[in-house]
């Protein structure tokens, strides 16, 4: 939503999606669709160039996170994950390419799991790490159409469902989410903070901007210097 709404006012007409029905602003629509589904990204698609004519930014940003210990995984879990966090962002760049023209850019949103992995979160860091692969070749297969790909990786952003997630169990917050995102400020991030959305917002702005006219195929990390590269 914060990034839906920085582009809004940033002069872009956004048409973001949700699977319940959301407000709607004179530069903001949100349309109802389960991004699962292949077809409701090119629905959305569609959707922009009735409205529009054209479609210079399309951003990935679906997704869902939860921890769960190897023993405990199973292809039920594997395609929840999946599904989310991998297919539908397949389904996206290819929704998004099939109408894309030079100076067109696909944003990524992936994550600091997707650089690393951690206990009890093979699925999760597995799904974003794919996100990765995806992003490098489809910046080397776009690239000669002039159309951009890259990825924005976020580490923990304080959202709802982050902090859903971190209380269930085999998630590292379980016991208590406040301690552990305390100590994880305190022994992870340089800067002694996390990022907030507005952050993540404002990088995926400067990344379709003519400033990042030279960047892609990239997984920009908004951590704090919790992984320096």
């Amino acid at each position: 939503m914060a990034i839906a709404e920085h582009l809004s006012t940033s002069g872009y007409n956004v048409f973001a999606t949700a699977r319940s029905p959301m407000r709607n602003t004179r530069q903001l629509e949100y349309l109802c669709l389960d991004m699962r589904n292949e077809e409701s990204h090119f629905e959305a698609v569609d959707h922009a160039l009735e409205r529009t004519g054209r479609l210079d930014l399309y951003v990935n940003n679906a997704g869902i996170s939860e921890w769960r210990r190897i023993s405990s995984v199973d292809l039920e879990f594997l395609d929840k994950i999946f599904s989310l966090n991998t297919y539908a962002y397949f389904f996206g760049c290819k929704a998004a390419a099939s109408v894309m023209k030079s100076g067109s850019c696909i944003i990524n949103i992936s994550s600091i799991a997707g650089r690393r992995g951690s206990a009890n979160n093979s699925v999760y860091a597995a799904s974003k790490f794919a996100v990765t692969g995806l992003t490098q070749s489809l910046a080397k297969e776009l690239g000669p159409r002039g159309i951009r790909v890259n990825a924005v990786c976020p580490v923990l952003v304080s959202t709802p469902g982050l902090l859903y997630a971190l209380t269930q169990q085999d998630a590292p917050g379980m016991d208590n989410v406040e301690h552990f995102m305390a100590r994880f400020i305190e022994t992870q991030s340089a800067l002694g903070h996390l990022p907030e959305l507005i952050d993540v917002a404002r990088m995926c702005s400067f990344l379709a901007s003519e400033n990042a006219k030279s960047i892609t195929g990239q997984s920009i990390n908004v951590d704090c210097g919790v992984l320096p590269n």
